[in-house]
């Protein structure tokens, strides 16, 4: 299904990619399929000033593979913001990228620092999500 016809059935629905990168975005996207992810998190002033959108309770939206074809979309079920240094370890453990919280830490200063810099008390949008259409095993059907 194309992009188009996605925002049809899914009405506000906003496209978007795990990551920063093809590797990283590939590993994000496996560890939702295989239901590890229901979790992500990105930095507010990403989100301010005409960037991103807010993730919404509810709305559902279409996540794209690194080359930009949809590869599932997702329900947002919770909304929080947090400052980096008061991220608890369920929720970094419901990203599914690390064992623990000092592995989730590492990773994610890492990639703040790639994206924008980072200092341990700026703000966080997190979110938590389900799938609800996996768009590439339909199509190997």
């Amino acid at each position: 299904m194309d992009i188009a016809a996605l925002k049809a059935k899914y009405p506000g629905a906003v496209t978007f990619k795990f990551g920063d990168n093809a590797r990283l975005s590939a590993e994000l996207i496996a560890l939702v399929r295989a239901g590890r992810k229901t979790a992500t998190c990105g930095a507010l002033r990403d989100h301010e000033a005409g960037g991103e959108a807010l993730p919404e309770v509810g709305r559902r939206d279409i996540a794209l593979n690194w080359d930009g074809s949809p590869a599932f979309v997702i329900e947002t079920v919770e909304v929080t913001r947090k400052r980096f240094c008061d991220v608890d370890e369920a929720f970094a453990l419901a990203e599914g990228e690390n064992p623990d919280l000092a592995g989730w830490r590492a990773g994610h200063e890492a990639y703040f620092r790639r994206n924008g810099g980072f200092d341990p008390e700026m703000m966080l949008v997190c979110e938590r999500f389900r799938m609800i259409e996996d768009l590439e095993a339909q199509q190997a059907r």
